[in-house]
Formats: C-alpha cells, sequence, structure tokens
C-alpha cells in the first residue's frame, strides 16, 4: 500500500473528504519530515509509511471535534498537528510554538515550501510568551500532563476559547487539573492503524473564573 494509499483511505476512514491538492500537501510534509528527521531528529518513527499514520492520521483525527478560529499548538515540535492542520484548515490561522529552535527552524523551512500563508512559527517556553492577543483553541500533541498543559497557556485563551489535548487514556491525568478549569468533553478516536488509545480531552475556564 502506497503512502497515498494509506492517506486516502485513512482520511475515508476519520470521515474527511481531502481534496487533491491538501493531499499533496500533506504528503509534501512527510517528505519533509523523512528528509529533515535524518540530520535534526524531528521524530523517533524512521519509516515513512508510519509517519502517515502516526503522524498525518493521528492529527487528522481531531479534525471533526475543532472549531475555526485563531489557533495555538504549544510543543508543536515537528509539527504535529500545527502544521498538519493548517494545510486541512487553510481558513483558520496556526502559530506553532515551541522551545526547540531546531524543531522550529524545520517547521519555518516547511511552511515555506509548502506555501503556507496561515502559519507562523515562534521558538521559546509558552509561559514566558506574551502576544498581544489570545487565542480561540490552544492544542498539545504529548506536550504534558493536562493539568500542567492548561496552567502555563492560561495567559494565552481567549475568554470564549477552549483547550484541546490530545491524549491516550486521559483519567490518570484529570486529577492533576486545579481549579479554575472544567473538562467539557472527552472524545475517544480510533485512527487508522494505531492500536493504542487516542483521545482528545475539550477544557475551558470553569464558570465562576469568567464571572
Amino acid at each position: 500500500m502506497s503512502d497515498a494509499d494509506i492517506l486516502r483511505s485513512g482520511a475515508a476512514e476519520l470521515g474527511l473528504a481531502l481534496d487533491e491538492h491538501t493531499q499533496t500537501q500533506l504528503l509534501a510534509y512527510v517528505e519533509l519530515l523523512f528528509k529533515w528527521n535524518k540530520v535534526y531528529n524531528l521524530t523517533a518513527i524512521r519509516d515513512k509509511s508510519e509517519m502517515v499514520s502516526h503522524h498525518l492520521l493521528d492529527s487528522l483525527a481531531v479534525v471533526p471535534h475543532l472549531w475555526s478560529g485563531r489557533w495555538l499548538d504549544v510543543g508543536s515540535g515537528g509539527g504535529m498537528p500545527g502544521l498538519v492542520l493548517a494545510i486541512v484548515k487553510p481558513d483558520w490561522q496556526f502559530t506553532l510554538l515551541d522551545s526547540n529552535t531546531k524543531k522550529t527552524g524545520f517547521v519555518q523551512q516547511a511552511v515555506i515550501e509548502l506555501g503556507l500563508k496561515n502559519v507562523s512559527v515562534h521558538s521559546g517556553r509558552v509561559e514566558e510568551w506574551h502576544p498581544n492577543y489570545r487565542f480561540d483553541g490552544i492544542i498539545s500533541r504529548a506536550f504534558a500532563e493536562l493539568g500542567d498543559f492548561l496552567a502555563v497557556s492560561r495567559h494565552l485563551i481567549a475568554p470564549n476559547g477552549r483547550w484541546a489535548a490530545m491524549k491516550g487514556q486521559p483519567e490518570p491525568e484529570l486529577a492533576g487539573i486545579t481549579k479554575g478549569f472544567e473538562i467539557e468533553n472527552i472524545v475517544s478516536l480510533k485512527v487508522p492503524g494505531i492500536e493504542a488509545a487516542r483521545s482528545l480531552v475539550i477544557a475551558k475556564v470553569s464558570r465562576e473564573q469568567i464571572a
């Protein structure tokens, strides 16, 4: 099965209709990731087909559960899920943030080579970053424990914004959520080609905090 076939069948299984241009962009991103990974160690996955399932499809699985607006990907690493989401949702705005300058260097290069107009890249620690705007959605994939993720990015969420944390089994982390936050939903995900449990935790500032 070719990488294109893995992507096409996986996207269909996820209920996503990806046009030819989007599929081409996604596969071009994997090519860049595969090439740069030899030098920059962006991901532990070395096999290109496995990158399609474990990076592309894993990132795409959350798309039906997200909302339009301005997004921040915290701890974006080699661009997952932020770059993948930016390719699929060209009308949404994405900022990808990571403290590893080698990884943000790769992401910036990928943005240029893929011609993405809806992505900005920032290198630094999330708790030290204070832009003059806020985000409608803040997402992370393997960045930190759930409670820490919410706490360190609290200053960046818009008044009606929400967090989307990509997790395996999230239950052990729920106890670590501090006062001031509440879980809105936990979505179980089935990612084609991945046997391990996947879920998306949607969280928001608790009502009493807003009041």
